[in-house]
């Protein structure tokens, strides 16, 4: 249920257009300081999962690394995306609380 509830708010995020998707992207939107939380696919590679752990530990950022490439992919409306970038800090805030079993209320 909360997993649900976790893909809902990275779809509205990205419906609200605060999302980056794709390494490049994301990796470019971190430097330019415009990412509040990355979120990885469990399906990466552990070399990808590497590089954007040094990453967000450089530029003081959480990442949490979370569901399947397809679940991530579908929730933002695109195909193959292993790696997204929230860009609004209401909306990282929430998917963090929700990922760390924060607000089970409804």
């Amino acid at each position: 249920m909360i997993n649900n509830k976790i893909l809902g708010l990275i779809g509205l995020a990205m419906k609200a257009g605060k999302v980056s998707f794709g390494a490049d992207s994301v990796e470019e939107s971190i430097i330019k300081r415009k990412v509040n939380l990355v979120i990885l696919s469990e399906e990466s590679s552990d070399r990808t999962k590497e590089k954007f752990k040094e990453i967000c530990k450089k530029y003081k950022l959480p990442i949490i690394i979370y569901g399947t490439i397809e679940s991530l992919s579908k929730s933002i409306g695109k195909n193959n995306k292993a790696i997204l970038g929230i860009k609004d800090v209401n909306f990282s805030k929430s998917i963090l609380e929700k990922y760390n079993g924060g607000d089970v209320i409804g």
